[in-house]
């Protein structure tokens, strides 16, 4: 460790941001890097724990406190090689992770954890700058063809780690652009868009080969690609949205989170959006207490929406968790995301029972308070109440892939809740040569859980190929 006393000297020092009222101008990112000093300094407070729980934390298992020793020394060549030893993308990660590392942090048992996510973001940042993020083609090639479908994290990492050991490695993406959700579905005003094209530049110089418009279980076939392919592997998302099935439903105007958030990707990447839902002078009402309804906000406050309404039909988290029982893992407490700062108005347990409107577009929206009790939720007898409502967000989370098309044409096994049945080991789907990886198989989540699925199954797939791997899990 580089500083035994570090933890006890340095507080935790959070990266600065742009004030609420001027980044609601832009879709821009706002958060400012700690600068190198900062950095060190922070890399500093990390006790390099005999057992360090940030690593179990972590999805992917990054080695935090190896390169939060390398920072506190300066040394940020060597803390890259560490980072990229676990994960491809670490902008992506060190942007829109929740950071589960920081929450099993030893120092957060009875103080602030080290900001390791701040400390990631400097890392690849650094990286970039320094020129040091340079394509890895393989020293020779296997002549084995694999195909990816779809283009999100759990795709990309895929394919980086299997053209790096020399596999021809092709990705077919539904959409006109590489990405996936990173691209359509997370604003630019988190993560912009720049760091998923150089990272594309990177893999095409590493051999991989992106073919857009390409919808497998559409216009083109899945069973045509496992005929072309030594292996196929499926990596697209959990798509298919909850949906709120209540009086009005069918009212103009109300939408799914993922109609509206990439219509805004969209414009801002400079393309014409025709008919494109807007949030400008409306009273917008996001149903959905979740990262994508806090997109939503945010997006909407870019648009000068006129108030915007958040509900939650759980009750309100504690502010702070109780550490003593839930550390090291995930605990339910009050998050408030810089979205939130911007400008909302959140309510907790609340059900919405039917839309309300006039020649055919929503108007308002009613609500009830509700109660829950053993798992069980109850109506509050006489809290119903009524709110305008000229544009509702649904944001309620995905029940799975989408079942018609590519699932269908396979007819692969799904698991109880419609994903893509496999395990951890293999990442194999029940039709042979079929591998399954990121949302399509373990359901909606992080982009980080994202990374750790491809890389694994890329591995898996590179055994399969040759009978064995160098690539790590």
């Amino acid at each position: 460790m580089g500083k035994i006393t570090g933890f006890m000297e340095y507080g935790r020092l959070h990266e600065a941001a742009q004030a609420p009222r001027e980044r609601v101008k832009h879709y821009r990112e706002f958060v400012i890097p700690l600068s190198d000093e900062h950095a060190g300094i922070q890399g500093a407070r990390c006790m390099d724990c005999g057992t360090p729980f940030c690593m179990s934390g972590c999805p992917i298992n990054n080695i935090i406190p190896d390169w939060n020793d390398l920072v506190y020394k300066q040394d940020w060549k060597r803390a890259l090689d560490v980072l990229h030893s676990t994960n491809n993308f670490p902008e992506f990660t060190g942007r829109v992770c929740p950071a589960p590392c920081e929450e099993s942090c030893t120092l957060n048992i009875n103080n602030d954890p080290v900001g390791i996510k701040s400390i990631e973001h400097a890392i690849i940042d650094k990286g970039w700058e320094m020129g040091w993020v340079l394509p890895q083609p393989p020293a020779s090639r296997t002549g084995k063809r694999v195909a990816v479908v779809g283009s999100g994290p759990a795709g990309l990492a895929c394919a980086q780690q299997l053209a790096r050991v020399g596999h021809d490695v092709v990705v077919f993406e539904k959409s006109d652009r590489i990405g996936g959700l990173l691209r359509y579905g997370i604003p630019d005003f988190k993560m912009e868009k720049r760091h998923i094209d150089r990272r594309l530049d990177q893999m095409c110089a590493e051999g991989v080969e992106f073919r857009v418009k390409q919808h497998v279980g559409a216009d083109v076939s899945a069973r045509t690609l496992l005929e072309s392919f030594d292996a196929l592997v499926l990596a697209g998302g959990a798509e298919q949205p909850r949906d709120l099935p209540v009086p009005g439903r069918e009212l103009a105007g109300v939408h799914f989170a993922m109609e509206f958030l990439p219509q805004q990707n969209r414009a801002v990447a400079g393309e014409e959006v025709s008919g494109q839902i807007l949030a400008t002078d409306k009273h917008v009402v996001v149903i959905g207490g979740g990262d994508t309804g806090s997109d939503c906000v945010g997006t909407s406050n870019r648009q000068q929406a006129k108030s915007i309404t958040q509900f939650e039909l759980l009750p309100q988290p504690p502010e702070c968790e109780n550490k003593p029982l839930v550390w090291p893992y995930w605990p339910v407490k009050l998050r408030t995301s810089s979205s939130h700062e911007e400008g909302c108005e959140r309510g907790w347990a609340v059900a919405t029972k039917r839309f309300e409107g006039r020649g055919g577009r929503v108007e308002k929206l009613i609500a009830a308070r509700v109660a829950w009790q053993d798992g069980r939720m109850q109506e509050i007898p006489g809290s119903e109440f009524e709110m305008k409502a000229d544009l509702v967000l649904l944001a309620m989370g995905f029940l799975g892939p989408v079942q018609s098309g590519l699932l269908a044409e396979l007819g692969v096994e799904k698991d109880a809740r419609s994903s893509v049945r496999a395990d951890t080991e293999n990442y194999r789907a029940s039709l042979d040569r079929v591998f399954v990886a990121g949302d399509m198989r373990r359901g909606q989540s992080l982009v980080v859980w994202a990374i750790r699925e491809g890389r694994q199954c890329a591995r898996a797939v590179d055994e399969f190929l040759t009978g064995s791997s160098t690539l790590p899990r």
